[in-house]
């Protein structure tokens, strides 16, 4: 069912769009307190313009309380979208959805966007949704962005590795032995991560810019 101008959903998809954030998030509340597949194409679009943190959590909320097999294509089609936002908040709600039959649209250029937030979130969503024969090759591709980025972008793709749990220790033991200081310390700060999920990341990242300051010459297995 697609909402008509004359349906008395009319008022809730046009505060979708409100001005005031409040209004927005109390649409995005009754859109998943009262779930209606005509609601669909309204909460995807708004997730790929919605500015505020909380609506769209709320919005993904929604499009999780309605059948995977109405959702889920609409999301797919949301990931070759132009805009970085609609691209990384379909990424997230796929992964709220946890549908695996998804698994084959996360693709290695949305694992490598350009966009750390589109990045992160497919990565969230991979790791999700990929199956058990699939999760080495993921760590092995995940492995590829260690040493890269902020901290924030960084942590988020050791915290992807971890939840790969095994699958991930022989792609790491590849970034360990890596002639890039940076990606070395990463691995190891992953590595450590791994074994034990309450370690701290920030004292790795002050050894990686120790490393560096000691010159790009230092051996792999002098200690990082």
């Amino acid at each position: 069912m697609n909402p008509t101008t004359d349906s008395p959903s009319r008022p809730l998809l046009d505060a979708l769009s409100a001005e005031d954030s409040s209004t927005r998030l109390k649409a995005a509340l009754a859109a998943g307190t009262r779930p209606d597949p005509g609601f669909v194409d309204a909460l995807v679009a708004r997730c790929a313009v919605e500015p505020d943190f909380f609506v769209r959590d709320m919005l993904t909320w929604a499009l999780t309380r309605l059948p995977p097999r109405v959702t889920v294509p609409r999301l797919l089609a949301e990931l070759r979208s132009q805009p970085a936002q609609a691209r990384s908040q379909a990424l997230h709600t796929l992964s709220k959805i946890g549908d695996r039959a998804a698994w084959p649209a996360i693709t290695p250029s949305l694992l490598h966007d350009a966009d750390d937030e589109v990045a992160r979130s497919a990565w969230r969503a991979a790791v999700v949704l990929a199956p058990e024969q699939d999760r080495a090759g993921l760590a092995s591709e995940l492995v590829t962005q260690l040493g890269r980025g902020d901290r924030d972008r960084r942590l988020s793709l050791s915290r992807a590795l971890v939840a790969l749990g095994d699958a991930s220790e022989a792609a790491l033991r590849k970034g360990l032995e890596s002639p890039d200081p940076m990606v070395r310390a990463h691995a190891r700060a992953t590595e450590r991560l791994l074994r034990d999920p309450d370690a701290g990341f920030d004292v790795t990242a002050d050894e990686a810019k120790r490393i560096v300051a000691l010159g790009p010459h230092r051996p792999a297995g002098s200690g990082c």
